[in-house]
C-alpha cells in the first residue's frame, strides 16, 4: 500500500493516492502542516506538488515493521531559483486494519544543493 501511495504521488494520480488512504487519515507534517481526512490531505498534496518546479522523488527503501507499521526513506528534489534542492526524508506510516494508510508522519533532514 505504501509503495502504491508513493507511486501515485510521483505520477500525480490523486484518485489512486486517495484510494490508499483510510477515511480519517492523519498527516503530521514537518512544519506543523497537519491534515486530517482524505479530501483535505489530498488537496494539500496536489496543490503543493503541482506547484513545485521539477519535482522528483527517489525512494531508497520501504521497510515493514510488523503488519501495521511501514517506514520509507526517500529524497524529494525540486528546482528553486534555478538550482536543484534535495531533501532527504523518512516517512512513518501506520496502517489501518484494512491495509490503507491511517497515519503518516514526515521527518526531514536538512535540505541541500547537490554538488
Amino acid at each position: 500500500m505504501v509503495r502504491r501511495y508513493l507511486d501515485a504521488m510521483v505520477d500525480h494520480d490523486w484518485d489512486g493516492l486517495a484510494a490508499c488512504l483510510a477515511p480519517a487519515v492523519e498527516r503530521l507534517g514537518p512544519y506543523g502542516d497537519d491534515y486530517r481526512g482524505v479530501d483535505p490531505y489530498v488537496a494539500f498534496l496536489r496543490a503543493t506538488i503541482e506547484s513545485l518546479e521539477g519535482y522528483e522523488m527517489r525512494v531508497d527503501r520501504v521497510v515493514a515493521a510488523g503488519s501495521d507499521l511501514v517506514v520509507a526513506e526517500l529524497t524529494e528534489t525540486v528546482t528553486i531559483d534555478g538550482k536543484r534542492l534535495e531533501t532527504p526524508e523518512a516517512l512513518v506510516f501506520d496502517l489501518a486494519p484494512d491495509g490503507r494508510i491511517a497515519r503518516v508522519a514526515i521527518f526531514l533532514r536538512r535540505s541541500f544543493t547537490p554538488g
